[in-house]
């Protein structure tokens, strides 16, 4: 089978899409830094069909050598965090996010002149519809919109100006794809994440699940959330979403095309809150929240069309809310037993 090479592989989404890529039957290299969650194991390591380097995606010379006899480069590694992240580390998700975009696309395009790499599918993020007011957001809608506001949907919508600018000039043809909400397991706590506290608990990883499920395991009554609870997502299981990146990585229809990649199912973050409750307290417990301040970059509305990769691709997001709360809660649960969380 084709060779496909995958940055951010230790990553939370590319650990999925390393499963997805393997199942499917490719031979995968896998390149990560470990920068966010140091060294991590993953249930494919020992795959006959995977090989692992660890290294920076900011070093052209090493992306080129590993993309040789690649056909497809599906190019996921980024400095990535929740919410707090955008604030933290404003100007290095900028500025380390476009460094590692600039030399993954020059290794790509030395590798497409050589006649081996087929086609580039760029990560990027439902953060480039930050600031829009139309709902649901179509493809075509990000540059039709006011730009994000905050660095991180910023740079993500780079990444889709360097997928279309490596084509117009290079002819290195692309992918898009855009996640929406991941949720699923294997996600730790990151190195550097900022330690804010959300009542008499930390925050977790920044991401609404981990976060709401590990405050109510370790006993939070009454339960804080971020803003008023009102806010839309699309929570979007891992798997799902592996499926559809690579899906859209093979398809010839995607070639030059851009995806929103999502479950069409709307959930605000207080019904999140209420069905993860439920879940871990039973029936009979009742509801107590306080709503902490939001932060500035806490999108209200993130609702995407996913009228185009269902047309094109053949691809729905089929995992309930209910399933993937179902793996997501025992794993939280374990990890905050085990003093990860």
């Amino acid at each position: 089978m084709a060779k496909v090479l995958v940055t951010g592989s230790a990553g939370f989404i590319g650990g999925y899409v390393v499963e997805e890529l393997l199942s499917r039957g490719y031979q995968v290299v896998g390149l990560d830094n470990y920068s966010k969650y140091g060294p991590v194991t993953r249930g494919y390591d020992s795959h006959p069909g995977y090989r692992f380097v660890e290294g920076d995606a900011r070093d052209a010379d090493l992306v080129c050598e590993l993309l040789e006899g690649c056909e497809h480069f599906i190019a996921g590694a980024a400095l990535i965090g929740g919410i707090s992240y955008f604030h933290a580390y404003a100007y290095d998700l900028l500025a380390t996010n476009e460094r590692i975009m600039a030399s993954s696309c020059d290794a790509a395009i030395k590798a497409h002149r050589a006649g081996t790499l087929r086609k580039m599918t760029y990560m990027s993020s439902s953060m480039v519809f930050e600031s829009t007011t139309r709902w649901p957001s179509k493809e075509g809608d990000e540059r039709a919109v006011p730009p994000p506001l905050s660095s991180y949907g910023f740079q993500k919508l780079a990444v889709e100006y360097f997928a279309k600018a490596a084509w117009d000039q290079y002819r290195l043809p692309y992918t898009i794809v855009r996640p929406f909400n991941c949720v699923g397991v294997g996600e730790g706590r990151a190195l550097g994440e900022v330690e804010v506290l959300s009542g008499n608990v930390k925050l977790a990883m920044s991401h609404v699940v981990p976060d709401l499920v590990q405050k109510i395991v370790k006993g939070q009554d009454p339960l804080h959330i971020l803003g008023s609870g009102e806010q839309v997502r699309h929570y979007t299981y891992g798997g799902d979403l592996a499926k559809g990146i690579v899906t859209a990585m093979e398809s010839e229809r995607a070639r030059n095309e851009d995806f929103n990649i999502s479950t069409a199912e709307s959930t605000t973050v207080m019904k999140l809150a209420e069905v993860i409750w439920r879940k871990i307290k039973g029936p009979d417990v009742p509801l107590r929240v306080v709503s902490d301040d939001p932060y500035e970059h806490d999108v209200q509305m993130r609702v995407p069309d996913c009228a185009k990769a269902r047309e094109v691709l053949g691809f729905e997001a089929a995992t309930s809310l209910d399933e993937m709360l179902d793996v997501v809660i025992p794993w939280v649960t374990e990890a905050v037993k085990g003093g990860r969380l």
